[in-house]
């Protein structure tokens, strides 16, 4: 079936895309500007709708932030249920951690945003709802992989290693470099050819 169009030929969005659409902006507005930095007026203004239709669509500025922050967490949540097709334990782990790194080098918007969800989370109203994204990806995690204990603890712990080397912009090598004999026992394609290039070559082991 066609996509609804009006009276000038153009594609009329539904609620849903349009909340879609609103999210988007809202994204590009709160990694940069924060939860109390970012105006909705700007949001509105970025995604070509008006402020009262804006909040048609969500009741307030705390509800965008928190379907914002929502799909942020569940984008990274579909791109390791990506990473992991055929594989578990170690290589599942592993194949998360490859797709982080490259989630954090293609997107940018997305470490600023994850970011300025932990800054939000002093707010009582707003940490119990960002608290529960984290724990959904939490599980996740534990399921795909069947990780435990400090196995997950170095898991996640290299996320965060991770999210201070993108945000400083800080040579990976610094602190991966030792990684590449570990991640020849997954028998990862990817990091045995590092492995092989030039000496000093960056690492981009997880």
């Amino acid at each position: 079936m066609a996509a609804p169009t009006t009276s000038a030929g153009t594609v009329r969005m539904t609620a849903d895309e349009r909340r879609a659409s609103v999210i988007r902006a809202a994204m590009s507005e709160f990694a940069r500007g924060g939860l109390h930095g970012t105006s909705t007026a700007a949001i509105a203004k970025r995604v070509g709708v008006s402020q009262p239709y804006l909040f048609r669509l969500f009741d307030d500025k705390k509800a965008l932030f928190l379907a914002t922050v929502d799909y942020c967490f569940t984008r990274l949540r579909d791109t390791f249920d990506r990473a992991v097709e055929g594989l578990e334990g170690a290589g599942a782990i592993h194949a998360m951690a490859h797709a982080y790194t490259d989630l954090l080098g293609t997107e940018p918007e997305f470490l600023r945003m994850q970011l300025q969800a932990y800054v939000a989370s002093q707010d009582p109203e707003y940490q119990a709802p960002i608290r529960a994204c984290w724990e959904r990806l939490d599980e996740q995690v534990r399921v795909l992989s069947g990780a435990e204990g400090e196995e997950l603890t170095d898991f996640f712990a290299r996320g965060m290693l991770c999210n201070v080397i993108a945000a400083l912009d800080l040579p990976r090598e610094r602190y991966f470099s030792s990684m590449k004999a570990g991640a020849q026992r997954v028998d990862c394609a990817r990091c045995a050819a590092e492995a092989a290039g030039p000496p000093g070559a960056s690492a981009e082991s997880c």
